[in-house]
């Protein structure tokens, strides 16, 4: 069945640029995440991904052979070209890319080149991937991407899976730290509701709380949040410019069990952290790429 255009979209996963794969498999664990095994892409990236019990998923991404990165980004790959385009500018690590989840790529590619947000030709793929049980499969994807030209620094995509693979991921989703899913999505922007369209468009959501920190769109799993310089602060400890314009990605909230236990990890592993209100924030650090802040489940 194919999906609306007018259906709430979903959050699928977020690309969090990595220096290489190893330095945010080493980072990733400290914070007590479960780290799943390096996977190539065809066309030179790699990514060593976190998968959460609530179906999304962090992707750290890496440069695994320049050379294929360039013939591809030259070649018209929208994904490899915006990656190359934000370690240029932003440098190695950081957090570049929402990604929704659609059934539709090719449906979702018209409705943003219709109103004004295509990020370029669509991107088709497929890699090998393995099972729970060892067997190799090969992965399809199709991807349609949005972007806003005044936001150099970071973009979106639908990501269509064309072949979904069986997969038990139970021990994958289990971590240390006690993190179950993915609440918020923190982007930053000095006057943010100048990116309310963009956002509404990609995930489907008319309705927009505003507010004199920044501005919430709901997804249909996660908030969506972008703030000013003045909402960075006072909720995450994190000061931003108030000229460098442009969508940024920031931090990223955990929901866990219980916080005592994520904060009795978090200190045993040496992990600076700062509690700001009823959360836990980690600064971003190398291999991390955004600030990680954990609360308890309601």
């Amino acid at each position: 069945m194919t999906t609306s255009r007018h259906t709430l979209r979903a959050l699928d996963h977020l690309v969090l640029p990595a220096v290489d794969v190893e330095t945010a498999r080493k980072r990733l664990s400290a914070l007590g995440f479960t780290v799943a095994g390096d996977a190539r892409h065809p066309f030179g990236t790699e990514n060593a991904c976190v998968f959460l019990a609530d179906g999304t998923y962090l992707e750290p991404l890496a440069i695994a052979s320049r050379e294929e990165c360039e013939e591809a980004a030259r070649s018209g790959n929208v994904f490899v070209a915006r990656d190359q385009a934000y370690r240029f500018r932003r440098g190695q690590d950081g957090f570049s890319a929402v990604v929704v989840t659609t059934d539709d790529a090719g449906a979702d590619d018209a409705a943003y080149r219709e109103n004004g947000i295509s990020g370029g030709e669509m991107l088709e793929f497929a890699r090998p991937a393995r099972t729970a049980d060892g067997a190799e499969v090969i992965a399809r994807f199709r991807l349609a991407f949005a972007a806003d030209l005044r936001a150099p620094d970071f973009f979106l995509f639908a990501c269509q899976r064309l072949n979904p693979l069986p997969a038990d991921r139970a021990a994958l989703e289990t971590h240390e730290n006690g993190a179950i899913g993915i609440t918020e999505v923190v982007l930053s922007e000095p006057n943010p509701t100048d990116f309310q369209y963009l956002l509404q468009e990609v995930f489907c959501q008319r309705e927009v709380n505003a507010h004199s920190f920044g501005m919430d769109i709901m997804s249909e799993n996660v908030k969506i949040s972008v703030l000013n310089p003045q909402g960075m602060q006072g909720f995450f400890g994190m000061r931003t410019s108030t000229h460098a314009r442009g969508l940024r990605g920031r931090a990223i909230v955990f929901t866990v069990g219980n916080l005592a236990v994520t904060e009795a990890f978090l200190a045993g592993n040496g992990v600076a952290f700062e509690r700001i209100g009823s959360r836990i924030v980690v600064a971003p650090a190398p291999g991390q790429g955004a600030a990680f802040a954990f609360e308890e489940q309601a």
